[in-house]
């Protein structure tokens, strides 16, 4: 069995987007975990996530070639956990709080990564 995280990065790799639900509360749990914060239920489950959320918070990271800047960018899911990201397929001045979101698997060198992209 693998570790939580490796497992969200397997399932990733496999171009899905899973998180962690509490079979015996339906709390959704992100970052993968064995326990579900507050409760400590240990009956986690993988469910496929909805990949719908809105921006939290936005941090530009500018780069001298203005081409090469990104967001550093803080998504509610749908599913209620909140996780870090960037949002891609707009100009990083483009991305507001409160704006609509989905999740989409890219890959990165040579792993697979979670960004967003406006919904």
């Amino acid at each position: 069995m693998l570790q939580p995280e490796a497992e969200w990065r397997a399932h990733l790799a496999e171009g899905r987007f899973m998180i962690q639900r509490s079979r015996s509360t339906g709390g959704h749990v992100f970052y993968p975990r064995i326990a579900e914060p507050g409760t400590g239920a240990e009956d986690l489950e993988w469910v496929e996530a909805s990949g719908t959320g809105i921006v939290h918070a936005v941090t530009i990271v500018r780069k001298k070639d203005p081409a090469d800047s990104y967001t550093v960018t803080l998504v509610d899911l749908a599913e209620g956990p909140r996780l870090m990201s960037r949002v891609d397929g707009v100009p990083v001045d483009d991305v507001r709080i409160g704006m609509a979101v989905k999740a989409s698997i890219i890959q990165e060198g040579d792993r697979p990564m979670l960004v967003f992209v406006p919904a």
